[in-house]
C-alpha cells in the first residue's frame, strides 16, 4: 500500500511549517520535502522554464524563484502551466522516497503545502501547523515585506488555516514562541511514539 505509514505535515504561508520540520528532524523523525523536491525539479529544468516563461525568470545560472512566484501568483495560465509540469514529477519523486520509508514500518511526515488543497496524495493522517489569521497576516509581511493586500491575496488562495485544523488528525500550535512550537513538535512526537509501539 502506498504511503502505508505516511503523516502529511501540511499548514499555510507562514504558519511555520517549515520550522517545524525541522524540529521534527532533530526529534528523530523522518521527513520529506515536497518544496525542496520542487526546488530541486525546477533546477534540473531550467531550459523548461527559459522556454515557457522566458530568460528573465534565470539569474545566476539559477531560477529566480521569487519572481517566478510573482508571475504565478498573477496568472491563472502561467500558474496551470507550471503546476501541470511540476506537480507529477514531485509526485513521482515523492513516491519513490515514500516506498523506501514504508519499508522501515514506522511513521514518517510528508511534507506538502497545498495537501488539502490538491487532494492528490492517500494519505489518511495528517498534521497541521497552526496560526491563528492575524499572526499569520502579520508573520507573512514581515517575513516576505509585502502589503497587507499582496499577502492576503497570497494567503486566501489557500484554504483557510482554521478550516485546516478541523480537518487535521493533529494540530501543532505555533501561535506563541519558539519554546512553546519545540513543547508542541515534543509532544506530537511522543503521541506517534507511544502510537507505534
Amino acid at each position: 500500500m502506498n504511503f502505508e505509514y505516511a503523516i502529511a505535515l501540511t499548514g499555510s504561508i507562514a504558519t511555520g511549517k517549515s520550522t517545524v520540520a525541522s524540529l521534527l528532524g532533530l526529534n528523530g523523525m523522518r521527513v520529506i520535502d515536497a518544496d525542496a523536491i520542487s526546488h530541486q525539479i525546477l533546477e534540473e529544468n531550467q531550459r523548461w522554464v527559459i522556454d515557457n516563461f522566458g530568460d528573465k525568470y534565470i539569474r545566476s545560472l539559477h531560477v529566480d524563484r521569487p519572481a517566478l512566484g510573482r508571475l504565478i501568483f498573477q496568472d491563472e495560465v502561467a500558474k496551470k502551466k507550471l503546476e501541470d509540469f511540476l506537480h507529477p514529477l514531485i509526485r513521482t519523486e515523492i513516491k519513490k522516497r515514500a516506498d523506501k520509508q514504508d519499508g522501515f514500518k514506522f511513521p514518517y511526515l510528508i511534507d506538502i503545502p497545498l495537501f488539502f488543497e490538491k487532494q492528490g496524495y492517500e494519505i489518511k493522517d495528517s498534521v497541521v501547523v497552526y496560526t491563528p489569521p492575524e499572526i499569520q497576516l502579520k508573520r507573512f509581511m514581515k517575513r516576505d515585506g509585502f502589503t497587507k493586500e499582496q499577502s492576503l491575496r497570497r494567503i486566501n488562495s489557500q484554504i483557510p488555516i482554521d478550516e485546516k485544523k478541523k480537518r487535521a488528525t493533529w494540530v501543532i500550535d505555533n501561535s506563541i514562541d519558539l519554546p512553546h512550537l519545540q513543547s508542541e513538535v515534543e509532544q506530537f512526537v511522543a503521541n506517534i511514539k507511544k502510537r507505534y509501539r
